[in-house]
């Protein structure tokens, strides 16, 4: 293997991680429709909606428990 197809490799892992590491930061939505139709008659319609996340994303910042206070 070359240099040059090392470099590019490298390059490439690096952007995968970066791009995995914003959608689980932030989220992302997928939506889709499939259609099945004979001679322009809908048979069946499914609809699909994902949402992909990281639970740290979804839940929020964690916060400290405080202890009751004393009255």
């Amino acid at each position: 293997m070359s240099r040059a197809t090392r470099e590019v490799d490298e390059e490439r892992r690096v952007a995968l991680v970066d791009l995995l590491d914003r959608v689980l930061a932030g989220g992302v939505v997928i939506t889709g429709d499939i259609k099945l139709a004979i001679a322009d008659v809908d048979l069946v319609q499914i609809s699909l909606r994902a949402l992909i996340s990281s639970i740290s994303t979804l839940t929020g910042p964690v916060r400290a428990l405080e202890p009751p206070a004393d009255d």
